[in-house]
């Protein structure tokens, strides 16, 4: 029904920048919010930020704050975050997801979004 597509992941060195996509396309217009997770290798999957598609109001993860910036182009379809200040520890998959509608407590976490893309690799030389 929604279909999520990642891109501009790459590898940059430690205090460098770089900006993933998420295009979207489909029953965007059932989507209340976009969010990006990350997840390393045996780690689990992160929130890193989110916003809603109508507002505009941005979330994020305490580790990324001030750093990362979440943003939409609502006639694109299209969800940016902006990487600044890249630390090694920033190196994951990072997924674009889409949720219908949330809670303050599911927000956060995987199970709270319905679409998902195929993830794009950022890592983080030091």
């Amino acid at each position: 029904q929604v279909q999520l597509v990642e891109s501009g992941g790459g590898l940059v060195q430690a205090g460098g920048s770089l900006t993933l996509s998420c295009a979207a396309s489909g029953r965007t217009f059932s989507s209340y919010a976009m969010a990006w997770f990350r997840q390393a290798p045996q780690k689990e999957r992160e929130f890193v930020a989110a916003i809603t598609w109508s507002t505009g109001i941005t979330y994020y993860a305490d580790s990324v704050k001030g750093r990362f910036t979440i943003s939409r182009d609502n006639a694109k379809n299209t969800v940016y975050l902006q990487m600044n200040s890249l630390k090694p520890e920033d190196t994951a998959v990072y997924y674009c997801a889409a949720a219908e509608s949330w809670t303050r407590s599911s927000r956060y976490y995987p199970r709270g979004y319905d679409y998902w893309g195929q993830g794009t690799q950022v890592t983080v030389s030091s």
